[in-house]
């Protein structure tokens, strides 16, 4: 399950809950859904609804081992099989089991009677069937509007929906309850929302042509919980959330020292090197070697034998590898060992919470030590500077809690340390530990580049530029400008 480093909500009741089995939705709700009541969840069409509700039963009969009843009134049960088979969920086997029970049932408007007597009771005895059938502790109703269609008379309809809810809540089964969304209103009658225990809005938004899931926790009666919209994915492994709640500062700090990956540059720091679970930002313009030293500092913690994570948004993965080949930086045998991974996309296929969320997602699954983004600059085709600025601080709290080494480029249009993005890089340089600046300058018409350290705290340093150049050997620094004791300049 996928740690996310949140404020947890703190209970002021006694209120049982179970699992969601939805990825980071039990932070976001305090612990989960209220235990036998009813849930609904509403949404507009391709939201995730049925989805949801799905992987609600999945993982609570191979979690909690609570069997779980899942009635249809769109798709039939063949349908719901083959759609959820790609995302690992085999209904078939859990059906075989005893474990699960779908059921379709079709509602045709046209063979609807309304007259004074129409009411649900087949519809209960039918649940009530299916329940006792399998020991059923957790059912899904998808959807309500489907059940409902073929009802004209708006006060027999209310009056059906409450018996509904009331029947499934005197049942003691936790209910997730689908439904469409109205117009003016969470669902189109305007009335689960308010006999719901617990309402959940799910929202499928495209924005500048970014598509972005989210959901928000509309009420939670007898609960507190999270009050912000949340973004979700979904992928092979079904729904995650991500949480963004407010991030407390109290992740631990180290005292060991790890090494940039080059030891001239180690040598401008009086302690010889970065403190581990730090994190660095490098800025320069174009050409400056930011993704170099990127490589080194990967390269540094390959030594180390630590997991590596980059992700890049310039460069696809091979040519990056044969890029840093040139300079002697050979990543080929740790990506082969699985030591490395390099993850890279264009920042414009996801929204910015979708990349913390796969961010998130990756360090899960692979648990590096060191996390390299490259560059940090991009992600403003896909945000504005302020949501940016957000999503990195989020992103820098995460890695620190994690406590682990982070490093970020970040491109800039003009030379000098205020140039560039502000946005980006204010939001970067006041949050990291390290920032290195790079610097391509002309002297005599020669090309001189050059490496200031602009801060590293907690740790004296040269405060004096240093020049460098690049060769088939790697980066090499003007013996001139290498601190020694006659010509150490070390400050903070």
């Amino acid at each position: 399950m996928y740690s996310f480093p949140i404020l947890y909500m703190q209970e002021i009741s006694s209120l049982a809950k179970v699992s969601t089995g939805i990825e980071g939705l039990d932070e976001v709700t305090g612990g989960g859904f209220p235990e036998g009541r009813p849930i609904l969840i509403c949404g507009s069409a391709g939201c995730g609804k049925t989805l949801f509700g799905i992987q609600f039963l999945v993982k609570g009969i191979l979690e909690q081992n609570e069997p779980g009843v899942f009635v249809s009134f769109d798709e039939t049960a063949a349908d719901l099989t083959a759609n959820t088979s790609s995302l690992g969920f085999d209904l078939d086997k859990l059906s075989g089991e005893g474990k699960l029970r779908v059921d379709y049932i079709r509602i045709e408007r046209s063979e609807i009677e309304e007259t004074g007597e129409y009411d649900l009771e087949g519809l209960f005895i039918r649940l009530n069937y299916a329940i006792e059938a399998i020991g059923a502790k957790r059912i899904v109703l998808d959807t309500l509007e489907s059940l409902f269609s073929g009802m004209e008379n708006e006060g027999l309809l209310r009056a059906e929906i409450r018996r509904l809810f009331k029947w499934l809540k005197d049942k003691g089964i936790t209910t997730i309850i689908t439904g469409e969304r109205g117009v003016n209103t969470l669902t189109r009658q305007g009335l689960e929302e308010y006999i719901s225990d617990c309402v959940i809005l799910l929202d499928f938004r495209v924005v500048d042509q970014i598509a972005t899931r989210r959901l928000r926790i509309v009420k939670y009666r007898g609960s507190t919980h999270g009050t912000n919209e949340y973004p979700f994915l979904i992928d092979e492994n079904g729904v995650s959330v991500i949480p963004i709640t407010s991030l407390k500062l109290d992740y631990g700090t180290s005292s060991e020292l790890i090494s940039t990956g080059l030891k001239p540059l180690d040598a401008l720091f009086k302690k010889g090197g970065f403190y581990e679970g730090s994190s660095t930002l490098i800025t320069g313009t174009a050409g400056t070697a930011k993704t170099i030293l990127a490589g080194y500092f990967a390269l540094g913690s390959c030594l180390r034998n630590e997991r590596v994570l980059i992700f890049s948004f310039e460069e696809a993965p091979e040519q990056t590898i044969r890029n840093l080949l040139t300079i002697g930086i050979d990543l080929r045998p740790y990506i082969e060992s699985n030591l490395l991974q390099i993850h890279a996309s264009r920042p414009t296929l996801y929204g910015l919470e979708m990349h913390l969320l796969n961010v998130n997602k990756l360090l899960t699954e692979f648990n590096p030590k060191t996390v390299i983004v490259d560059p940090i600059s991009s992600l403003v085709s896909v945000g504005s500077p302020v949501e940016v600025k957000a999503m990195l601080v989020r992103l820098i709290d995460t890695l620190k809690t994690r406590r682990i080494n982070a490093l970020f480029t970040c491109l800039m249009s003009h030379t000098g340390i205020a140039a560039g993005d502000q946005g980006t890089i204010e939001a970067v340089s006041s949050l990291a530990d390290n920032w290195l600046f790079l610097e391509n300058g002309l002297v005599s018409g020669k090309r001189q580049r050059s490496l200031l350290i602009v801060k590293s705290r907690g740790m004296e340093h040269y405060n004096d530029s240093v020049n460098f150049t690049i060769s088939s050997a790697g980066i090499n620094f003007a013996a001139s400008s290498i601190p020694t004791k006659s010509n150490s300049a070390h400050g903070k």
